[in-house]
C-alpha cells in the first residue's frame, strides 16, 4: 500500500514494558475511536509495513499502548521506535456538515460571499499557528483562514468550499 492512499495516525514515542509493548501518539482528536484497530501499517525505511496488534488500551489522553504480534522483547519495540504509523484512508470516519479532512477538499472551489469564484484549493498549510487554504485563481496564490467564521457552507458533491472571507483579504491578492 502506498502512502498516498493512507492517512498519519501518529507516531511510535516510546516503549513501555519489557515485553515490548510501545506507545503510539495520535495525531486525533478521537482517539477512543482506534482502541480496536486489528493492525496499522508502520513506516519503515521506504515502505509501509502491516503489524497486526495483540492489545490494545489507551494510555492518558492521545497515547495508544500497543501490543504487536509481531513485537517480542524491548529490543525488538528499538527497531521500530519512532516510526510513524499510517492506516487506509477508508478507516477514516465520515464527517459531515463544515467539518472536513484537509486531504478531502484539495481541489475543491473556494467561493467568496462577495467575489463569487476565488479559485481552486491547492493545499492546506497547517505548518504555523494559524492553518490556511492555499488556493490559486488565474496564476494568483490566495491564503485563506480556515476556521469556523470564515466557512459558511461545504458542498461536497459540487466540491465547493463557501466561504465569508475578512474584508479586503481577496483584494490583496487578487487586485
Amino acid at each position: 500500500m502506498r502512502k498516498e492512499d493512507c492517512f498519519y495516525l501518529g507516531k511510535i514515542v516510546s516503549k513501555y514494558s519489557f515485553k515490548g509493548e510501545v506507545l503510539i501518539k495520535l495525531d486525533t482528536d478521537e482517539p477512543e475511536l482506534y482502541t480496536t484497530l486489528e493492525s496499522v501499517l508502520v513506516s519503515l525505511g521506504n515502505s509501509l509495513i502491516p503489524f497486526f496488534i495483540k492489545h490494545s488500551s489507551l494510555h492518558k489522553s492521545n497515547l495508544l499502548r500497543v501490543r504487536f504480534e509481531e513485537i517480542k522483547d524491548e529490543s525488538d519495540a528499538d527497531r521500530i521506535m519512532g516510526s510513524e504509523i499510517y492506516l487506509p484512508l477508508e478507516f477514516l470516519p465520515k464527517l459531515s456538515g463544515n467539518k472536513f479532512y484537509y486531504h478531502e477538499v484539495i481541489g475543491f472551489k473556494l467561493v467568496d460571499s462577495v467575489y463569487g469564484d476565488i479559485g481552486t484549493i491547492l493545499s492546506i498549510n497547517d505548518a504555523a499557528s494559524q492553518v490556511l487554504f492555499e488556493a490559486e485563481k488565474d496564476g494568483k496564490k490566495l491564503m485563506i483562514p480556515v476556521n469556523d467564521e470564515i466557512i459558511t457552507k461545504i458542498d461536497r458533491p459540487n466540491k465547493t468550499i463557501f466561504v465569508t472571507s475578512p474584508e479586503g483579504l481577496v483584494d490583496l491578492y487578487l487586485n
